[in-house]
């Protein structure tokens, strides 16, 4: 089955669902200045109305009369996929998933992590889609799974209020519609001196106390900290008993992680900005790290997250994919031990809007997803939803 034809299209579309009330975004390393430039999408107090101009940009690869198809990416991916991995593509065997990766990753002197990368990886989300399509199989099924009938999800809440008393009353809500762990998100860090360490810690004490001494609950700094910070934030975090500290600092600096992770008290986790295996490696034979989150999205698809799975779970390192997007990470959970990924992240004010123009919808009950039915990753755009379409970089 040759590939015939690459396309990258925007659909856009109205919001029709629920607006979320006014919250916080997360810290960023950009955040030592005052004047520093923040993406508007996540800025403090951001919604999502109904009524609000929504779009997804989608890359399809179309071999015979089959097509796969993998978004919404970014623009960014969009462009690397036209501008350098479109030709490549055209007129090879659009099943042979294992050679047109390695090749991918062999092409060009930078692409082996950053954004060249990301377009590798939907590209490669793509290409199992369309062969799911043509086995007629959800890909889980190709991977050797199912390994449960459901995957837990925690609750990740990227935009909700951090004012204590407004989060409490969020975590109690997921708590009772049945999620097992939650995610939040720190929004002060290094430039917000002692008052901000004070107002972190009032976040995580009242979150604590409000849903008991063993409910999983995880932080993401998001590499907004430095080292100094983020040891003084373990120090004081020791206590609350949480599951992970994620992010405090860019993942590159592997020996900060590890020294992080001797004398700072706390679990540690990683990785939606790590690229491939042999970055992987190096925070796992540092013993820098004790969950990995690399992205199927961002670190090589399908193809590439599978092999990070088998290493990590050489060293007992679970992995559990950060949730830019979910089919991907749902499918690779399916089909692994509970051992080797024991969660899906589920951004609860995001995948709605990521999955606004899909046919069939993925949402949690009591927590958890149930296996996906459809052949391939599970991607149907919704016509009905579709206001206009745009081709890009033809």
């Amino acid at each position: 089955m040759q590939i015939t034809a690459v396309n990258l299209f925007t659909v856009h579309g109205t919001w029709q669902g629920d607006a979320f009330p006014s919250g916080n975004r997360q810290i960023t390393a950009a955040d030592r200045y005052a004047d520093a430039h923040v993406d508007v999408t996540h800025r403090d107090g951001w919604q999502n109305p109904a009524g609000k101009p929504v779009s997804g940009i989608y890359v399809e690869i179309i071999a015979g009369d089959v097509s796969g198809i993998f978004g919404p990416i970014n623009r960014e991916q969009a462009f690397v996929i036209a501008d350098s991995l479109r030709p490549l593509l055209i007129g090879q065997d659009a099943l042979a998933t294992e050679k047109i990766y390695d090749q991918m990753i062999r092409m060009n002197r930078h692409g082996r992590s950053g954004l060249f990368m990301t377009g590798v990886s939907v590209v490669d989300c793509a290409l199992w889609d369309l062969k799911g399509k043509v086995m007629n199989l959800p890909i889980y099924r190709l991977l050797g799974g199912p390994t449960r009938e459901t995957v837990p999800v925690y609750a990740s809440m990227l935009g909700y209020a951090i004012e204590p008393s407004k989060a409490v009353e969020v975590a109690l809500d997921y708590v009772a519609q049945g999620y097992k762990a939650q995610k939040w998100f720190f929004r002060f860090g290094p430039a917000h001196g002692a008052d901000g360490v004070t107002q972190n810690i009032a976040l995580v004490r009242a979150l604590r106390e409000a849903v008991g001494e063993h409910y999983p609950l995880m932080f993401d700094a998001y590499m907004g900290w430095d080292t100094t910070y983020a040891l003084q934030m373990a120090r004081a975090l020791a206590e609350f008993n949480i599951t992970w500290l994620e992010e405090p600092l860019p993942p590159e600096r592997v020996g900060a992680f590890r020294q992080l992770r001797m004398l700072g008290g706390v679990p540690l986790a990683t990785g939606e900005h790590v690229y491939t295996r042999w970055q992987v490696k190096e925070l796992l034979v540092n013993e820098a790290v004790d969950y990995i989150q690399v992205d199927p999205d961002w670190t090589g698809g399908i193809t590439e997250q599978t092999k990070i799975v088998a290493l990590c779970s050489a060293f007992e390192v679970p992995v559990i994919a950060h949730g830019h997007s979910l089919l991907s990470a749902l499918h690779i959970a399916l089909s692994q031990s509970p051992a080797a990924v024991p969660y899906v992240e589920y951004l609860m004010r995001h995948q709605p809007s990521k999955q606004f123009f899909h046919t069939v919808q993925y949402t949690p009950e009591n927590g958890s997803l149930a296996l996906p039915t459809l052949p391939g990753l599970g991607i149907v755009l919704d016509e009905s939803k579709i206001e206009s379409r745009e081709t890009l970089f033809d």
